[in-house]
């Protein structure tokens, strides 16, 4: 093999992705002006492989909130890799055990038992079967511009069509509604309703935060008709918004909860949905009627146990509010010199969004920060809207560094359309 240090290395795997993996997305990523290799990670920082050195502002759409590599996480993993890393699925398996003790005792209100799988969309998966088999009622509604995944039951409960139509048709009973509007929900309840599916924070859609009465809202809301309440926290959990988790902002709790991204520390794939005991008697009369080959892992659920430790004993989610509001005000004053051209900054913790008036301005400005070397990127269901969502152990150097990089990002696209 081409040594990795050698520029040919770089082109050797460009052209492996287009011969291999995905040409679409290698035209992409050259066109963002990320034609590089990563090498190694550590906290914030992503070096390539030629030893060019990147602040990472975007953590992995939240997979990193410890940063890439925490050494808490990787020890755990390493010293679990050296003795089981995989279950035989057959015996009890400890690490599991102990991790879904730790989520029934950090999440809201009385969710007490977990389903471990790989990811997000995996965790949306059970989540609305779990709702289905409680209720016998098949209908669940989903919110405009929600993201719940990609896999069919998340892709059905989600609100943006062009990544559905390509695939319809969708699993059946899904309605969607605007998101932050309880009367709609109310009035899309039928007899037949089993859920409801809602982010705490719209985050594919542009980092949409509700007024603060919709949570608890839609919850009253629930209860009084009987609806199972589903938050998807995969994107905001484990401190992302300045809470342990999103929901907690509003002080209300769902009967189940999805989990993934952060849970792993940034160093193993773990998706998890929690639901209270009253909703999980559905599945006590067959225990194997929703399973996972991988899920729940010893490897993975080391690195869980670990991220929770180091969440918990550092209080990361106090310094993400604290920083995210240092973020936010630092955006919003770049933002005011270019009235014409950003439209708002809005976010919750460090979960940021900056919406431009132009999709094409929001892809030169990600452009603009690769050059800078800071990684960068839209939102999937609003590509006017870049995401600011960097590790939660950001610095306050290096959000200083991005502000002046922003600054200089924008201002450069400005003189290129003048």
């Amino acid at each position: 093999m081409t040594d990795y240090r050698d520029p040919v290395f770089v082109d050797e795997t460009v052209e492996k992705y287009r011969r291999y993996v995905n040409p679409g997305l290698a035209n992409l990523m050259e066109f963002v002006g990320f034609h590089a290799v990563e090498w190694e990670g550590d906290g914030a920082l992503v070096r390539d492989s030629t030893g060019q050195e990147y602040l990472d502002f975007l953590g992995g759409y939240g997979v990193f909130a410890l940063g890439h590599a925490h050494p808490a996480v990787v020890r755990a993993v390493q010293e679990q890799a050296a003795r089981i890393p995989l279950s035989s699925r057959v015996l009890f398996n400890r690490p599991m055990a102990d991790l879904a003790e730790q989520l029934a005792a950090i999440t809201p209100g009385d969710l007490q038992y977990t389903f471990f799988c790989n990811s997000g969309t995996e965790a949306v998966e059970g989540a609305l079967k779990l709702a289905r088999l409680k209720t016998g009622k098949t209908q669940v509604i989903g919110t405009v511009g929600g993201f719940h995944g990609k896999t069919y039951g998340g892709l059905s409960a989600s609100g943006r069509d062009v990544y559905k139509t390509p695939f319809a048709p969708m699993v059946p009973e899904f309605t969607h509604v605007p998101f932050a509007d309880v009367e709609a929900v109310a009035a899309a309840i039928t007899a037949e309703t089993a859920a409801v599916i809602v982010e705490p924070v719209q985050g594919e859609n542009g980092v949409i935060v509700p007024p603060d009465n919709y949570l608890p809202a839609l919850r009253e809301l629930c209860t009084e008709r009987g609806v199972l309440l589903i938050f998807d926290e995969v994107q905001t959990g484990f401190g992302r918004t300045g809470a342990l988790f999103g929901c907690n902002h509003w002080g209300v709790a769902p009967d189940i909860m999805t989990m993934a991204k952060a849970l792993g520390g940034g160093v193993m794939p773990i998706g998890a949905f929690t639901a209270t005991a009253e909703v999980w008697k559905a599945f006590e009369p067959n225990p194997l009627l929703h399973s996972s080959t991988f899920g729940g892992n010893e490897l993975a659920c080391a690195a869980g146990l670990a991220t929770i430790k180091v969440l918990l004993e550092e209080d990361i989610p106090a310094k993400a509010a604290a920083l995210g509001e240092e973020l936010l005000a630092g955006l919003r004053a770049v933002a005011e010199k270019y009235p014409g051209t950003i439209t708002e900054v809005r976010g919750k913790g460090l979960l940021i969004g900056v919406e431009f008036t132009d999709r094409d301005i929001a892809a030169l400005v990600i452009a603009g920060f690769a050059r800078q070397r800071i990684l960068a990127a839209y939102t999937l269901n609003n590509p006017c809207v870049i995401r600011f969502e960097p590790p939660l152990i950001i610095t306050r150097e290096q959000i200083a560094r991005v502000l002046d990089a922003f600054d200089h990002a924008v201002a450069g696209v400005m003189e290129l359309l003048a």
